[in-house]
């Protein structure tokens, strides 16, 4: 009986425990149901990548001193240093550089690690290609920097919902001249500045 008893109250709590699951997820969808929907037409309009977006790495030969830093700090040991050493100088000289975007995980490890900043992130996202091979870029194709979304005449450009002033949820209607959501980093160190003086 007392058995019985406990598999009947084992059910009940189940049971109440998946309404409150079921209730919890359809609480997030009520909640998307009352917002307007954002729709970019890419390719005619794209979306403004953010401050720190990991995009493309961009590769600057003439500053790469060849030490290998970010062979050493990169997770799947991806970039491909190939270097000599000089023996006029004493130094290394680098003769190739590569990597494979197809591998790449994009952590950032490399630029940042990078004592000479000869590598750096790109806003470049589009590395859709027809075969794998032609995502290994060498020093060449990361040497060419890409055309900003914000300076394309053909495109549109819409800023990402963090940067819309608060209460806005279309990125369609608002003038370039709007002021965002919260701050760039610029600002905020010139209120520190500004409330540093008073």
């Amino acid at each position: 009986m007392f058995k019985f008893l406990q598999q009947v109250g084992d059910y009940t709590k189940q049971s109440i425990q998946s309404g409150i699951y079921i209730g919890q997820g359809l609480s997030v969808t009520f909640d998307h149901m009352n917002r307007r929907p954002i729709t970019v037409q890419y390719p005619y309009e794209k979306l403004i990548p953010s401050e720190r977006f990991r995009g493309r790495i961009h590769f600057e030969f003439d500053k790469c001193i060849a030490c290998e830093v970010c062979v050493r700090v990169c997770p799947i040991n991806l970039p491909v240093v190939d270097w000599e050493f000089d023996q006029e100088t004493k130094k290394k000289k680098l003769n190739h550089y590569s990597i494979d975007f197809g591998v790449c995980i994009f952590c950032g490890n490399c630029v940042e690690f990078c004592p000479t900043n000869c590598i750096s992130f790109t806003e470049e996202y589009e590395l859709s290609v027809y075969d794998r091979h032609e995502l290994n870029l060498d020093n060449v194709a990361m040497g060419r920097l890409p055309y900003k979304v914000t300076n394309d005449p053909m495109v549109t450009p819409l800023r990402e919902l963090v940067y819309l002033p608060k209460g806005s949820l279309d990125p369609h209607d608002i003038p370039a001249d709007a002021h965002r959501a919260g701050l760039f980093p610029v600002e905020i160190l010139e209120q520190a500045g500004e409330e540093s003086k008073n």
